[in-house]
């Protein structure tokens, strides 16, 4: 059920959400478990940069069924390990139908793969450095949730600048949504209202 004109839906839980968070199945548990909360790491970033750049043009929903194939096929996303990939990788993931078989996404993973590798500092540091205000006002309504903005665009030119591929404006602000450099639960699903009762998760 969506609440009148503000974007959230109440599940058969009795739980409001966003309304995309409530449906299906897949997407309840990713709203109310990893969407829009704190991820650190490098591996743990690389993961979230190769899954958007898959997701261009395609369903998010599409990309979280296939993501333990993606695991498997990416060598748990380590960027060692993924830096290390050759020809014969790139056919072999061309291969397997447990992920989305786009020759320049695969290739630009690996490329990512060795542009992560070769960071100083890491991916981590250099992603949190365009985190959101952490005070911004709550969006009341999907219309008022972005698709870019000046930290996203800002991101994803530090991220080309440093070599890495399929990273426009809008997937490096779906990225920050993702990893929580910022909060785009609306103001009346109950992660943002969990949050506020109990402290920033």
């Amino acid at each position: 059920m969506t609440a009148p004109g503000d974007g959230t839906a109440l599940g058969a839980d009795g739980l409001r959400r966003c309304g995309w968070g409530d449906s299906t199945d897949d997407y309840r548990v990713y709203h109310d478990t990893e969407w829009g909360r704190a991820v650190h790491g490098d591996d743990a970033l690389f993961e979230r940069v190769c899954l958007e750049a898959f997701q261009s043009g395609l369903s998010w929903l599409t990309i979280l069924r296939r993501r333990e194939g993606f695991r498997a096929a990416f060598a748990g996303f380590e960027i060692g390990k993924v830096a290390e990939f050759g020809e014969a990788d790139v056919e072999r993931l061309l291969a397997d139908p447990g992920i989305i078989r786009n020759r320049a996404k695969i290739e630009a993973s690996i490329a990512n793969a060795r542009a992560a590798r070769d960071l100083d500092g890491g991916l981590d540091a250099l992603i949190w450095r365009f985190a959101g205000d952490p005070d911004r006002p709550a969006p009341r309504t999907l219309g008022e949730v972005p698709a870019v903005t000046p930290e996203s665009t800002a991101l994803a030119k530090a991220l080309k600048k440093e070599g890495f591929r399929f990273v426009g404006p809008t997937t490096a602000y779906a990225l920050m949504q993702a990893c929580g450099l910022v909060d785009d639960h609306l103001a009346g699903c109950h992660v943002r209202t969990s949050r506020q009762a109990w402290g920033r998760i």
